[in-house]
């Protein structure tokens, strides 16, 4: 979720030497989305974060409401991590293209409780999370802290925009998965995902394509048949067309460089990746070099 704040919260105390330029507030884990400063809010659904606040204690539970979560990761950590190394080797970067996420300065914009951050810092790399429930972050930094990650990932309870403002070109990729949904704006998300972003960076994105089959699987499906997720966790009409996600980063100043459909079969379910883009699917672009 993404919203305008007066000051960066950190929600936990990990930090390297390459991070010492973020915020140093003590921790506030207390302040609530909707206590934020509405006069500057402007792109945050205050019932979006507090739906997602509530299942805080859910997160790291495999068999809970983040079930689905955590079976697609290593589906999308590794169309991550391919797309990482494709997009720094085309930008002849100094950056060693071969490692992957290894060694690479990573954002995750609306982390929830931390699954695919502490993924992505598994492999390597230096993740900052962002997200704007408290509860959540609270879970992430525990499961952080218990997993002995604090050398390499972060918890920060920031809105996007305003780290984009003081951290523009800090980052080598960026990562934005299911979250674009559950904004007012997603385009501005966009926008500060390409700031924030080194040349040549990467950005991942993820969201579920709007017609009337996605409606079918993705909330019908999902919500009230399979339950694989909590009702009214999706809102039709806040879905995002990938012409729009197109559009959205290319006026961001974004390159495409790949995208690809998750499927699941209810049957055998069993997740997988095909070209197919109907309903679940990621977009992977990339910052130019000049």
């Amino acid at each position: 979720m993404s919203q305008a704040s007066s000051s960066a919260q950190p929600v936990n105390n990990q930090s390297n030497n390459d991070s010492n330029d973020y915020a140093n507030n003590e921790p506030d884990t207390n302040t609530a989305a909707s206590d934020f400063n509405q006069n500057t809010a402007i792109n945050v659904d205050a019932s979006e974060v507090e739906k997602f606040n509530n299942l805080a204690s859910e997160w790291w539970n495999k068999t809970g409401a983040f079930a689905t979560l955590h079976e697609i990761n290593p589906l999308r950590l590794n169309w991550i991590e391919e797309n990482v190394k494709r997009g720094f080797m085309s930008a002849d970067s100094s950056k060693t293209a071969e490692m992957g996420l290894a060694a690479k300065k990573v954002l995750d914009v609306g982390c929830g409780g931390g699954i695919l951050a502490e993924s992505m810092a598994r492999r390597g790399a230096d993740v900052t999370g962002i997200d704007l429930g408290t509860e959540n972050l609270k879970a992430a930094a525990l499961h952080a802290e218990q997993s002995n990650l604090d050398d390499t990932l972060r918890y920060q309870h920031i809105p996007i925009e305003q780290l984009a403002a003081t951290h523009a070109g800090q980052f080598d990729v960026v990562t934005c998965m299911e979250m674009l949904e559950h904004v007012p704006d997603p385009a501005a998300i966009v926008e500060a995902c390409f700031t924030l972003l080194v040349p040549g960076g990467i950005c991942v994105l993820s969201t579920i394509n709007r017609n009337p089959k996605s409606y079918l699987f993705a909330i019908v499906g999902a919500e009230y048949v399979l339950r694989l997720l909590d009702r009214g966790t999706h809102d039709y009409a806040k879905f995002i067309t990938p012409a729009e996600l197109d559009k959205m980063a290319i006026t961001a100043g974004f390159t495409r460089q790949d995208i690809i459909g998750l499927h699941y079969n209810p049957l055998t379910k069993r997740y997988w990746l095909a070209q197919n883009v109907d309903v679940n699917y990621m977009m992977a672009v990339q910052k130019p070099l000049a």
